[in-house]
């Protein structure tokens, strides 16, 4: 840059000669129209926060219900209010008898629209209280369910805001203490000899049969008095109380298309992409955004999108908190390990993505080095939690650097231009392989992990995110992940030498250089932080399985579920792999209830350990196998949606497991359940939430999703995205530390499962 700008917008200084006053007048004409533009959104806010109040009716209903009320009430012979209205007429002794009865018609009128709407809005939550068209054969739903879901396409109203379901979404139940008996023995049955069985059957009884029903009543407690029963304790105890580095053990990434780039010019892609993200904010924010329904019928809860943007995990020695702020008009650009101020709007509006790249080129030009530990800052957010509160707490609550983290933790999310260049090599994972490792740890000191989400632009222009997992689950940034790929190759484009499209705009903002006054015991804090770092991303063994075989075209022919018939590919690999069955994990979803967040599917269940074991290892005939397959896959697909409808068992006893904490209550038998390891711990990334991305005219526009950290010692993680009709990306990540796993050779286990599964179905 030609000059280092202050983040300071005001400072004076005393002389002998006076006072000398400074003013920043780019930076406080920015603070100006930022104050203007906060108080518009919650202006925006307010208002919608009164449709929602109303939804499903329309504001509108209320004047035509009330004026027709009036108008039969002054000009027609008939009381249609059955002597309500002339009741009301006695609370106003006062007024002429005309004025009177038009006074109460409009009470009356407002009286029965209130009830119309309680009664549209709890008819429609009742109705939500159905989950039986989930169980329903696909393509031969029953006639009650299609009545059902006519009713519920007819309450669901026109035109909702991002929230207008909220209040009409049910709460998540309290399963029974027999039923999630039965599920976990059931789960637990195939991993256990007899003897093994017979002792967990024994404790899980005199759990069930004795405290365990103490604890039942405090959790039915807290589901009448809380929205909902898991998720605040899930974000507390599971996240935010972790004490260990969130880099790799909590935090996941994501990855760009690979098949296509649109552009090599790294300013111009990070212009564009943050353009994109900062279009779907104010979407948010002004709640346009459509709100999920599943099969365009049912709604999804839609609470995470809250904290998307604008959000920051705030370290603290015993457990961390989520900031968030609302009216952001900057984000955080960090590049070659300097820090920038770069705001996203001039005079209110958003700027276009010429004026980002701009501003990003200047960034990438300006020779200027990193101050004195700036370069090493943001290892402090990958190290220890207690080490970095301990810092944050001794080292930025004054001065420039308080200031400095203010803005940082404020923004609405940090931009890394990165050095380093990434690529799709067919002939050479390897390639592939790095660019994830890359987002997922970096450098280790080049990435905020604190951040909501970190997006990250390479050298060539390839992009990609790190996000916390805190705040939501990955579907939501999946979502807005999906909206850019959109936005960015088939809506903004660029031009043919490689730049944004557009005009940079007259009046230009700059960026602005943030600054730093780093001790040396500071320093000291993130030194050991970077050592505590490199060492958990060095043991990362990660490899993507890019799988171009067929993909969930041929698996619908097999009459399989997609999902199911990769979870028993998972399973015959792992077989295959270890020799053995495991506890797996799989994530599902609960938001069709509210503020659902996360449940588990235990997919290795006792009909996917017979078709494994008749599979691998007996000579079945291919009927007998072709039927096993079906029985474990109906099995699986019946256990996804029990976790979906509320009748999952590991949050219920996780939750119990707390309850029990805080009545200082010891269980031998949810000790030892929360203590099982995941040894397959497996999630799969939606493609195509909103239907964005065009596949029949793009079809090299398939997302690659992303991935996360090994969860156990001596596991897999695996994470896989099925991209359109014939694609599937597999993630795998294991620890290299450990001699029993490798997940470039799990990868290929999985390739070969899907492939002997397939010749098995005949397709």
């Amino acid at each position: 840059m030609a000059e280092a700008h202050s983040a300071v917008a005001f400072s004076f200084n005393v002389t002998h000669e006076g006072v000398d006053v400074r003013y920043n007048h780019e930076a406080l004409r920015a603070v100006w129209f930022s104050g203007l533009h906060s108080w518009k959104l919650r202006f925006i806010r307010f208002k919608n926060r009164c449709v929602n109040i109303l939804y499903p009716a329309p504001p509108a209903s209320l004047f035509l219900l009330t004026a027709l009320v009036m108008g039969l009430q002054l000009y027609s012979e008939q009381d249609l209010s059955y002597g309500m209205i002339e009741f009301f007429t006695g609370f106003f002794p006062e007024c002429v008898h005309d004025s009177c009865e038009v006074m109460a018609a409009f009470f009356f009128g407002v009286a029965v629209w209130i009830l119309c709407v309680l009664l549209w809005r709890y008819t429609l939550k009742l109705l939500l209280l159905n989950h039986s068209w989930m169980y329903s054969p696909f393509g031969k739903m029953s006639l009650p369910n299609k009545l059902w879901v006519a009713l519920v396409k007819l309450l669901n109203g026109t035109n909702p805001l991002l929230y207008s379901f909220q209040s009409a979404l049910p709460k998540l139940p309290v399963p029974s203490l027999s039923s999630t008996k039965k599920r976990y023995l059931q789960s637990i049955r195939p991993l256990l000899n007899d003897v093994e069985y017979e002792r967990l059957s024994k404790l899980a009884e005199e759990f069930f049969g004795g405290i365990g029903n103490k604890l039942q009543r405090y959790l039915i407690l807290k589901s009448w008095w809380s929205t909902n029963y898991v998720t605040d304790w899930w974000e507390e105890y599971v996240y935010l109380r972790g004490r260990s580095p969130i880099m790799v053990n909590s935090n996941y990434y994501g990855l760009d298309v690979i098949f296509v780039q649109p552009t090599n010019r790294q300013a111009a892609r990070a212009g564009n992409l943050v353009y994109a993200f900062l279009q779907f904010r104010e979407r948010i924010d002004h709640e346009t955004l459509q709100p999920l329904l599943v099969n365009k019928t049912v709604p999804l809860d839609s609470v995470q999108y809250e904290r998307l943007f604008n959000t920051t995990r705030i370290p603290g020695v015993e457990t961390d908190v989520l900031l968030h702020v609302n009216g952001v008009s900057h984000i955080t650009v960090l590049s070659r390990g300097r820090y920038y101020k770069v705001y996203t709007h001039d005079h209110g509006h958003l700027m276009h993505p010429k004026d980002f790249e701009r501003m990003f080129q200047e960034i990438l030009d300006d020779k200027s080095s990193a101050l004195k530990g700036e370069e090493k800052l943001a290892a402090l957010t990958a190290g220890e939690r207690v080490a970095w509160a301990k810092a944050r707490k001794s080292f930025f609550a004054t001065g420039v650097n308080k200031a400095s983290l203010t803005a940082i933790e404020k923004s609405g999310f940090v931009l890394v231009l990165d050095e380093e260049c990434y690529d799709y090599n067919a002939e050479d994972p390897s390639e592939l392989n790095r660019f994830a490792k890359s987002m997922l740890h970096g450098k280790c000191l080049d990435r905020w992990f604190d951040k909501s989400f970190t997006l990250v632009v390479s050298a060539n222009a390839r992009v990609g995110f790190n996000a916390e997992h805190s705040w939501a689950d990955a579907p939501v940034v999946a979502q807005v992940w999906e909206e850019f790929v959109a936005t960015d190759l088939e809506i903004l484009g660029y031009t043919e030498d490689g730049h944004c499209q557009g005009a940079v705009s007259a009046r230009e903002l700059r960026p602005i250089r943030l600054q730093w006054d780093i001790p040396s015991e500071c320093l000291d804090v993130a030194e050991s932080s970077l050592r505590v770092a490199q060492a958990i991303a060095a043991d990362v063994d990660l490899h993507i399985q890019v799988h171009q075989e067929f993909g969930k075209g041929v698996i619908k022919k097999c009459r399989i579920s997609p999902d199911a018939f990769i979870q028993l590919a998972l399973q015959v690999a792992y077989f295959r792999d270890a020799g053995r069955f495991c506890l797996t994990y799989e994530a599902s979803m609960t938001r069709l209830f509210r503020e659902g967040r996360t449940e588990t599917v235990r997919s290795c269940t006792i009909d996917s350990c017979a078709f494994v074991r008749a599979f691998c290892e007996e000579e079945r005939s291919t009927e007998e196998l072709k039927q096993l397959l079906h029985v474990a896959c109906e099995t699986h697909q019946n256990g996804y949606r029990d976790a979906m409808t509320g009748k999952g068992i590991d949050r219920h006893m996780f939750c119990l497991y707390v309850v029990s904490k805080y009545l200082g209550v010891d269980s031998p038998f949810l000790s030892e359940v929360l203590s099982e390891p995941w040894r397959l711990s497996t999630s799969q990334t939606p493609h195509s939430q909103m239907n964005k991305i065009n596949l029949a005219l793009y079809p090299d526009h398939v997302c690659t999703g992303g991935g996360f950290g090994p969860v156990s010692d001596d596991g897999y993680g695996v994470s896989y995205i099925i991209a359109g009709e014939n694609m599937i990306f597999f993630h795998v990540s294991s620890k290299i530390s450990c001699p029993n796993t490798n997940s470039r050779e799990f990868g290929k286990k999985v390739v070969t499962a899907m492939a002997d599964i397939r010749r098995l179905c005949g397709q």
